[in-house]
């Protein structure tokens, strides 16, 4: 299709979407499930207007692409969870993202071995991919904003941003028993000690400290030179500065953009307490970023390091949210496009035995004891969203090395299962959360 009818498409599919997104929003079909449709209507299998595969330079940029917008959403989601580092939410999402993960990546493991016949590196590369959930797709059902403290959104924000932190190793302990001929348990004492042990603590140590300190300075330094010009140059520095040099060390870049996000947030906290001690304000404890004015931003005069944060804060969530949008539309459309010819019986199953049973029974082992209301732990089984960290692991696998079963076939079960996804998760997603609202109005006002 030539570059100006792309265009006019894209450019169409984003007006559609924002005129209509009152609607979308309290219907039943997300606008990524929109996407994906026009994706496959478009595509080989129906219009055959374009074609588009997961091979040669393709899964070079479907890598690229799909990697820079989980930075960025991983960045974003650490940002807006502004829980302290004690509260029982974070608890929670180390529940999901560690237990519940490795259960429901056993769970995929069994069925690939079983009910497919692969090796077990190749069942487990699989399970690695599909297995976590993802935090640009899952917006929904994830926190809206610093003030969310929902208990069911900050779960799975949580588990969002740190399940990589599981996922990616073992997708590289996979990748590491297909390509090694001599002792495997030399292959696992080394990667347990340099890709769990030092990747997980360095990601996080790298990543928090990083945007702590970056966060810290740049804050002050613009407060110092009254600069009230757009930071959002500030906040993409962090996230690249911090991701690439997490990525030199071999620690999880993944986890490092999360920590940074949180990180760059409790200097926010920080700031914030210390302006209201300094001159007490009558806005309880709001984040920084709802106090500035951006219609009054060529006026304003931060008087508090507070004030500044809240500029750096609020142009970081600004661009952030509308970068990792626009890649995840393109991304959604691609996969709407390349899915129908290569659509899979196996990839159906894998995608209906993972969304109804595997992650539920995981989750639900992994938070017993945590008295969590059961409402609570069968909706946090069903709201696990499969999207462009699968991609991204998919293309990661095809770049460095899969062997054991036919890449087409493994092509066609990961999008599948992610098309799948999108469109159980899209159709089901409001209806549930209005449910589970008027549940908890009628709750209250029963008290």
């Amino acid at each position: 299709m030539p570059t100006l009818w792309w265009f006019v498409l894209i450019g169409a599919l984003l007006l559609g979407t924002s005129f209509l997104s009152g609607w979308i929003r309290r219907g039943p079909v997300t606008a990524f499930a929109i996407f994906l449709v026009v994706g496959a209507l478009l595509g080989p299998g129906v219009l055959g207007l374009v074609t588009l595969s997961a091979s040669g330079a393709n899964v070079h940029w479907l890598h690229v692409a799909a990697e820079a917008a989980l930075v960025v959403s991983l960045f974003v989601t650490g940002l807006k969870l502004r829980l302290p580092i004690r509260d029982p939410g974070w608890r929670m999402a180390v529940r999901l993202a560690l237990p519940a993960m490795v259960l429901t990546v056993a769970g995929i493991v069994a069925i690939a071995q079983v009910g497919l016949g692969w090796p077990f590196a190749a069942a487990l590369a699989l399970a690695a991919m599909v297995s976590p959930t993802d935090p640009v797709l899952a917006s929904l059902v994830s926190v809206d904003d610093a003030r969310d403290d929902d208990a069911l959104r900050v779960a799975l924000s949580g588990e969002a941003g740190l399940n990589d932190g599981t996922a990616l190793p073992l997708l590289i302990l996979a990748l590491a028993l297909m390509q090694h001929q001599g002792d495997p348990g030399a292959v696992v004492g080394h990667w347990f000690a340099v890709d769990v042990i030092w990747g997980l603590a360095g990601g996080l140590l790298i990543g928090f400290v990083g945007g702590w300190g970056l966060g810290y300075v740049g804050t002050h330094l613009r407060h110092a030179t009254r600069e009230v010009a757009p930071s959002d140059f500030l906040a993409i520095g962090i996230v690249l500065v911090v991701y690439a040099l997490t990525k030199l060390v071999d620690a999880s870049g993944f986890l490092a953009a999360f920590a940074a996000g949180v990180g760059l947030r409790r200097v926010e906290v920080l700031l914030t307490k210390r302006a209201d001690a300094a001159e007490p304000h009558d806005t309880g404890d709001e984040p920084a970023e709802t106090r500035v004015k951006p219609n009054e931003r060529s006026r304003s005069t931060p008087d508090q390091p507070g004030e500044s944060v809240g500029w750096v804060v609020s142009d970081a969530l600004s661009f952030g949210e509308t970068f990792e949008r626009l890649i995840a539309f393109a991304l959604v459309l691609a996969v709407g496009i390349a899915v129908v010819p290569v659509a899979s019986v196996s990839g159906a199953w894998i995608a209906a035995a993972l969304m109804l049973v595997v992650r539920p029974v995981s989750v639900w082992i992994a938070t017993i004891g945590s008295g969590v209301p059961w409402q609570r732990r069968v909706l946090i089984g069903w709201f696990g969203i499969r999207g462009l960290g699968s991609l991204n692991y998919l293309a990661f696998a095809l770049v460095s090395g899969f062997t054991g079963v036919d890449d087409g076939v493994l092509v066609g079960i990961v999008l599948t299962v992610v098309a799948t996804s999108i469109i159980a998760h899209g159709v089901t997603v409001t209806p549930l959360m209005n449910w589970r609202q008027r549940a908890l109005d009628a709750k209250r006002q029963s008290r």
